[in-house]
């Protein structure tokens, strides 16, 4: 594989943190996730990723693509030949980890990080990688033709835009994709707000801009909107926690509490868990809420 290199200061630099973290997880004894592919993926860039080593921004990162892994294994599980599809799908490389070989995977990016994804990594013919904006609905056409049901997967996507954006979004996917799930990720005001002392943020170009106090209020957005679960990455599902190394499960032990099962939607889910800790410049771990919602509507 020949070697890319990844200017600083482009959207490009800050897929490479979730990648990044990724890639040190997967070398380590138990990993969650394992994942050769960032490894190999990182031996390939041209970049300076000493610089985000230590960061603890990467441990969240990588809890929180277990959580989604988790969501989406549990809905393959349930709809084998169903329809996922990533959102902002960046350098992930959750196809690698759970495809189950019968379902169909769109993973959308703006056109200069498809390009780079392509680098990397094939269409085949159950995954496709269509280059456009969330905020437009070109992509949608193509995705409603591969039929449902849907998963839809928005990690680390949402809060960089406004939030008049991300409720065009949301209303666009409700209204085209009727009973889908929804998952994504919600940072508070307060990491919004302090993003220039934040220990991943500081170190690359691109900004969030939507703050959410709380996960509910997206059931005021839709009529019709069901949280089926809510979880900050020291509350995570229990089947979730019961599967990370002895380790982690310490961590998160002295950190929060691991959610109850069951809920209602997913297996081992629990609607609502809240912050447990209060917002400080070094609590990176408890200042997203990850959430998986339904639209009856």
């Amino acid at each position: 594989m020949s070697t890319y290199r990844v200017q600083p200061g482009t959207v490009q630099e800050t897929l490479l943190i979730p990648l990044y973290g990724r890639a040190v997880e997967s070398r380590k004894p138990e990993p969650a996730p394992r994942d050769p592919r960032a490894e190999e993926i990182v031996a390939a860039i041209d970049y300076d990723f000493a610089r985000l080593d230590g960061l603890q921004s990467l441990l969240g990162s990588v809890l929180r693509t277990s959580l989604f892994d988790h969501w989406v294994r549990a809905f393959l599980t349930e709809h084998p030949t169903g329809t996922v599809v990533e959102i902002g799908a960046g350098l992930n490389t959750r196809y690698e980890r759970v495809d189950n070989g019968r379902a169909t995977w769109f993973e959308l990016d703006l056109p200069d990080v498809a390009e780079l994804r392509r680098v990397f990594l094939d269409d085949t013919p159950n995954r496709r990688m269509p280059a456009a904006s969330v905020t437009e609905e070109s992509w949608t056409r193509e995705v409603a033709g591969a039929g449902g049901p849907y998963f839809f997967s928005a990690e680390a996507v949402l809060p960089f835009l406004d939030e008049a954006a991300v409720r065009g979004v949301v209303d666009m996917l409700a209204e085209r994709f009727p009973g889908s799930l929804p998952a994504l990720d919600t940072s508070s005001p307060w990491i919004v707000g302090n993003q220039d002392t934040h220990d991943a943020l500081s170190k690359v170009a691109a900004r969030m801009r939507w703050g959410c106090a709380d996960a509910a209020e997206l059931r005021e957005w839709r009529p019709g909107t069901e949280v089926l679960a809510s979880h900050t990455l020291v509350t995570l599902p229990s089947a979730l926690t019961a599967a990370l190394s002895s380790s982690y499960r310490e961590m998160l032990g002295r950190s929060g509490r691991a959610a109850p099962s069951p809920g209602r939607g997913l297996p081992d889910e629990s609607p609502a868990a809240g912050v447990t800790r209060e917002h400080g410049p070094g609590d990176h771990l408890t200042l997203m809420k990850i959430v998986v919602i339904y639209w009856t509507s």
